[in-house]
């Protein structure tokens, strides 16, 4: 089933190329495929940086795009267009393809711009937090609102802290009265974020709802970004509330390491051996980089305070103990073309990977005509309310659900499909769980942008001809590899037929010797190990040598082949050539060494000798004869008139 609709989608995108081509002019035709020239256009341009079109080049170019249709259309006759293979492969990059297509790119980079700005600076700020329950019905969230509503009330002339203290469901709230301290960009949840960056500094935000609920917001501060920091400590813990003998102690042994660093003992060392953090203690307490936000406020005060690489702070109490920290280097904001991919990878993890999506949708309904039906989508509604589960006789009832939602261009939305969809939200559980307004608009946009999808090759000719570039290439490279690569490696006879048959092309001016290089551990093994060889067919050598001359324990021998004229190796230069003054590396190990072969004076004795160039010279030659065969079984018709219209 999965295979067929692949199939469908890939051919209802060539088809749609196809329609799209007709009204364009076509440049040739083969085997009545037309080709117009434009695709042809868009090829040789991407295929010419330069893109100089002199009659010549293009002439040639002509010829070779001639045979690149030539193997893609031989493909489609065998039948590879409709391999699984193939339809998932080109299915796969479509659906990459189509992406930038399906969402707003002009709302992406103002979100990522946007995103860079609030990287520049840090906020302070405090809030109350009014929690939701995980799968939030409309009751729980009008009462939550409602709460929220209240405690912005009592901050229009209460102290935020008290307000906090007694209405914030933050767990941290006892400890810091709602005083969360400084943050920067991408460190919070986004309606968060937008909101302490909206804020002038001293006012209080109406409620703003994330994810984890509502939060009133006050901002009490702005500064320029302090950037991050890489630091080492030194720490001993005690418990905020420990007794006060266990404070004194951590106290007194903190000023002791203290102490010791002021004499000039070395930061790392004293950090391995007395500080209670065993975790950073082991890297001479180093810790990984860390901006604003993301250590308690003490310590983080204390860092940052440090301004020199190798200053060492005072002893500095936190609630988790004392610290001793060291500063090695500061480093400041990336500039934004090098921080842009960070900033995308994050917002397709928030809130913000819906926002161009949003913004495209609602452009689409504009320019589709979009209308629905209010009193069929109220009845979806009410028959969600009325069934408790999402059972088998809800969808069994959903299915008499027959009314439209909603149209655009010649699309229809369906009750039916939206009920449907309700139910695999809600898995089989309560239908109360799943939000109808959050389902009625994803459903909406989804059929939008999946026919959008569709129609992405009549409306964007780049996406049309790279589309078509793909197809192409993936059906290209399966044929050549049939025809020519995977042909030319395998085929031993006809490589051999071919070298005989061009023997003279690889002719060389220089003698080569062909044959064994054996490193021996001492003579005696030289000499045993000469008269093996001399009785033992080539291939066979190395597995003779391993079994009956080394053994686990000890290698008495070693032997490399090859093909080698003078200058590429210094034993054989001295053995094999005679060079007298060749500078052999002795290996003690292996001291004597002999040489095994043949000297080829005017060229190879076999294709293995040359075997790289000779398989890429069949390569050429199969092609060729490939080409030929193609051009006789397949007509050719170029519109001259056309081709000179380039220019």
């Amino acid at each position: 089933m999965k295979i067929l609709k692949s199939f469908v989608l890939v051919a209802a995108v060539l088809a749609g190329t196809a329609v799209v081509a007709q009204t364009e002019p076509v440049l040739m035709t083969i085997d009545g495929n037309a080709i117009t020239k434009d695709e042809f256009e868009y090829i040789y341009r991407k295929n010419n940086a330069n893109n100089a079109l002199d009659k010549k080049s293009l002439e040639e170019y002509v010829e070779l795009f001639k045979n690149f249709k030539l193997k893609v259309i031989d493909a489609q006759h065998r039948g590879l267009d409709t391999l699984p293979t193939f339809i998932s492969e080109l299915r796969g990059y479509r659906a990459q393809l189509a992406k930038p297509y399906l969402t707003d790119m002009s709302m992406e980079e103002k979100l990522c711009r946007e995103a860079y700005e609030h990287l520049q600076q840090d906020v302070e700020v405090s809030h109350v937090l009014i929690k939701l329950p995980d799968n939030a019905t409309p009751a729980d969230t009008l009462a939550a609102y409602n709460k929220a509503l209240t405690a912005c009330q009592r901050l229009a002339n209460e102290d935020f802290a008290t307000v906090a203290l007694d209405m914030s469901d933050d767990p941290s709230v006892q400890r810091n009265k709602g005083y969360l301290g400084y943050f920067t960009g991408g460190m919070l949840v986004y309606p968060f974020e937008k909101a302490m960056y909206t804020l002038p500094v001293g006012e209080i935000s109406a409620p703003v709802r994330t994810f984890y609920g509502y939060h009133i917001i006050k901002v009490h501060n702005r500064r320029p970004a302090y950037g991050q920091i890489r630091v080492s400590h030194i720490m001993k813990m005690v418990k905020a509330d420990a007794p006060e003998a266990e404070q004194q102690k951590a106290h007194d042994e903190i000023l002791k390491i203290a102490e010791r660093l002021n004499n000039g003992e070395d930061f790392a060392d004293v950090a391995r051996e007395t500080s209670d953090d065993r975790g950073s203690a082991m890297r001479g307490g180093e810790l990984s980089w860390f901006g604003v936000g993301r250590m308690v406020r003490e310590f983080e005060n204390a860092a940052f305070a440090l301004t020199e690489p190798g200053e060492v702070s005072q002893p500095v109490q936190s609630p988790f103990g004392w610290h001793i920290i060291k500063l090695h280097e500061r480093r400041d904001l990336e500039p934004y073309e090098v921080k842009r991919p960070d900033i995308l990878r994050q917002m397709q993890r928030d809130e913000r990977a819906s926002m161009g999506r949003k913004v495209l949708v609602d452009r689409l309904k504009r320019e589709y005509g979009y209308a629905e039906n209010a009193a069929a989508f109220d009845a979806v509604a009410a028959f969600v309310r009325q069934h408790a589960q999402a059972d088998s006789a809800y969808f069994v009832a959903a299915e008499q659900l027959t009314d439209t939602l909603a149209q655009f261009a010649d699309e229809f939305l369906l009750q039916k499909d939206l009920a449907m969809v309700i139910g695999f939200a809600a898995r089989g559980g309560a239908l109360s769980a799943v939000s109808f307004d959050e389902q009625k608009q994803d459903f909406v946009a989804n059929g939008i942008l999946n026919y959008e999808e569709t129609q992405l090759e009549t409306k964007y000719p780049e996406f049309r001809y790279l589309m078509q570039e793909y197809h192409d290439g993936i059906l290209l490279f399966e044929i050549s590899n049939t025809e020519v690569w995977e042909k030319a490696a395998k085929d031993t006879k006809g490589l051999e037929a071919y070298f005989a048959a061009n023997k003279k092309n690889y002719a060389w001016d220089t003698p080569h010797y062909k044959g064994r290089v054996v490193y021996c551990k001492d003579a005696a093994t030289a000499k045993v190990v000469k008269k093996m060889i001399a009785k033992l067919p080539s291939d066979s050598v190395n597995s003779y040598l391993n079994a009956r001359v080394n053994n686990d324990s000890v290698v008495a021998v070693k032997t490399e082949t090859g093909l080698w004229k003078k200058g590429d190796n210094a034993q054989v230069d001295k053995l094999a050539f005679g060079v007298k003054n060749a500078e052999v590396a002795v290996d003690d190990k292996f001291p004597v060494v002999f040489v095994v072969g043949k000297m080829l004076k005017k060229g190879p004795e076999s294709y293995t000798d040359v075997r790289g160039a000779v398989i890429s010279d069949y390569q050429n030659e199969l092609e060729r004869r490939w080409v030929d065969a193609l051009r006789k079984q397949y007509e050719i018709v170029v519109d001259s008139a056309v081709l000179n219209t380039i220019e």
